[in-house]
């Protein structure tokens, strides 16, 4: 009885403190006696769906075993039935190592395969010598029954007589280069299992404080302007890549940036969509950038497909993003910011399936869109901390809003800055539809966020080694396509606005996208444009200050603006096309609108700014001009 009496309290208490921790900035979601989750409405429960797909990246991983003759998977699913392409990776015959694919292929069937090394990668085919130095690395793509490509794998192995085949310390993801600046960079990657690793960099040493999976080495005391050659050591294994410093602040000499966004799955099968991203067309994107020696890469959301209820399915995806630009990613920074398919949340739906509402899910420190975005990638921690103490923080002495780490930040590079903002964060899908659940509203810009964003830009008014300044969120300002029906336009209607607690915020979109342009244009003399994507498409505006950007009879203050600007959209990295809408004021005002693939490439020389945009695909230029 006691025993019982114990465990009774215990999950009462537990119970309790789950309910807490139901966040106040909601309305109407619940918790019923058995901690399930709901959302009320008119006297009905909708309960919170529940994540029970096998797919998750490990069971994908397939918990890898060495055998006699080679290595066996178990994806954790006796139903699963497809096949695994495979193929050795040698770190010593190119610059961007990847897998050079076998003939044959490995059935899956009950969940289990098997690649027999010894038997097909052996002789003739050991094009990386493993049998010599008894040791390789494969790569592995694992495919569906209906030819489906759901996950790219690596993993090393060791072979010995006595033992035959075992697993190696792997790195599953990287490595990277980022937070790149004069000084340094962070080399960050995966492993498969906790190791201490280590990076060696120029005659120095940088490791791991403790054993771990998620390794973040931070690399100082270098020269601007250099190329260093780096080695990452995980203990069974070692590669080598290189990385170049960034020039010191105002040096003013030429170089080259590349920007993109939307890279979710796309139709044509095969590559263009593996595992929710397009493969295909990234790859491409990550080659063009590398071989016109870019600087770095700002990509700017839609990485994938994501809209998942948990964590679990989002990181499937991310994987697979990451792997898509590997090869290049090792030798220049590809910054990732967030956008609206970045979403996981708790979806509540009807007896039919219906979706009846679709918040950001919580925990927020953990299980927010915008934590998981932070726990897939490295970026600068100089954002704002969260939405908490701004007018409608229903506490002002608790954390109620979820972080903004690591996608509202800001980094420079010689004499150009660049501010990342995430025009999706604390994002509620179905708040237009119905905004009594609350939560932020696509493309709104929140007020921590946008006081933040002054403050910031003013910042680099006054840093004399700043001449150039690009803005990026994921939401056009001024939309062209799909989007115009949300994103900074709602189609007009100022009404659209996030809801706190149950209360709708006093600025409306519109209202809120003057006072951002208020920042940029006329606070500001250095933004040059601001870098879109949402819509996939390429096009940019020449916002003067003499176009309409207002819906017939607004009633409302209009912003004069003082300058010219450019929006940049690119949301052409192989999401699906959308076609320009001509409805909008500014259509004259917008140009070389194109559905195809596209990389915009950003010359910065001096107190100069141009752009050149290349599709891919067939290497043609789609657009150039000179911005200032």
């Amino acid at each position: 009885m006691k025993i019982f009496s114990t465990l009774l309290v215990l999950l009462i208490w537990v119970s309790v403190s789950q309910a807490q921790e139901i966040p106040a900035v909601y309305s109407g979601i619940h918790q019923d006696d058995a901690g399930h989750f709901y959302y009320a409405k008119n006297g009905q429960r909708y309960y919170a769906e529940k994540f029970n797909s096998p797919r998750t990246l490990a069971n994908l991983q397939g918990h890898p075993k060495g055998v006699k003759e080679g290595l066996k998977f178990d994806f954790h699913n006796p139903e699963f039935k497809g096949k695994m392409y495979y193929g050795l990776i040698n770190f010593n015959d190119s610059k961007y190592p990847t897998p050079v694919w076998y003939k044959k292929t490995a059935k899956i069937h009950h969940g289990q395969a098997m690649i027999n090394i010894q038997k097909r990668l052996s002789g003739i085919y050991d094009m990386s010598e493993w049998e010599k130095a008894g040791i390789g690395t494969i790569g592995y793509r694992v495919v569906s029954k209906k030819g489906k490509i759901l996950y790219e794998g690596v993993v090393t192995f060791k072979f010995s007589k006595e033992q035959g085949f075992t697993v190696a310390n792997t790195i599953t993801e990287g490595p990277f280069v980022n937070n790149l600046n004069a000084y340094g960079v962070t080399v960050w990657f995966k492993t498969n299992r906790p190791v201490l690793a280590k990076v060696a960099v120029n005659g120095r040493e940088y490791r791991d404080a403790i054993a771990t999976t998620q390794h973040e080495i931070i690399i100082t005391g270098l020269e601007p302007d250099s190329t260093y050659t780096y080695t990452v050591n995980y203990l069974d294994y070692a590669q080598t890549y290189t990385f170049k410093t960034a020039p010191k602040a105002g040096t003013r000499k030429p170089f080259v940036f590349a920007y993109v966004s939307d890279s979710r799955a796309g139709k044509g099968g095969g590559e263009r969509d593996l595992g929710g991203t397009n493969f295909y067309a990234m790859r491409k994107i990550m080659a063009l950038s590398n071989f016109n020696k870019v600087s770095f890469m700002q990509f700017t959301g839609d990485l994938v497909n994501g809209y998942g209820i948990d964590k679990k399915e989002i990181n499937v995806e991310y994987a697979n993003w990451k792997k898509a630009i590997e090869p290049f990613a090792h030798y220049f920074p590809v910054v990732a910011a967030q956008g609206n398919h970045e979403a996981v949340g708790m979806v509540f739906r009807d007896k039919n399936g219906k979706t009846k509402a679709f918040v950001d899910r919580f925990p927020f420190r953990t299980e927010s869109c915008s934590a998981v975005f932070a726990q897939n990638f490295v970026n600068p921690l100089n954002g704002p901390y969260s939405e908490d103490g701004a007018e409608y923080d229903p506490n002002p002495n608790q954390t109620d809003f979820p972080p903004y780490d690591e996608t509202v930040f800001y980094y420079t590079y010689d004499n150009v800055a660049v501010i990342v903002l995430n025009s999706n964060y604390f994002y509620a899908p179905t708040i237009t539809k119905d905004s009594t659940t609350g939560g932020n509203l696509h493309g709104y810009i929140m007020d921590q966020q946008l006081k933040w964003l002054d403050k910031t830009v003013q910042m680099f008014e006054a840093d004399d080694d700043i001449d150039h300044i690009f803005v990026t969120q994921h939401t056009p300002t001024f939309p062209n396509s799909a989007h115009t029906k949300d994103d900074m336009w709602y189609s007009g209607n100022n009404n659209r606005r996030p809801t706190i607690a149950g209360q709708p915020v006093k600025k409306g979109i519109i209202e809120r996208r003057d006072e951002y342009l208020d920042i940029l244009v006329n606070k500001s003399t250095k933004v040059v444009a601001m870098l879109t994507g949402d819509e996939h498409n390429y096009n940019k505006v020449k916002i003067t200050p003499e176009i309409n950007t207002y819906p017939p009879n607004y009633p409302f203050p209009k912003l004069k603006r003082k300058r010219t600007i450019w929006q940049i959209n690119n949301g052409s990295a192989g999401a699906p096309y959308y076609a320009q809408d001509k409805n909008v004021p500014w259509t004259a005002a917008t140009s070389n609108f194109s559905t195809q693939f596209a990389l915009v490439l950003i010359y910065v020389d001096g107190k100069h700014v141009s752009a050149k945009v290349y599709n891919p695909d067939t290497l043609e230029i789609m657009d150039e001009w000179s911005l200032r």
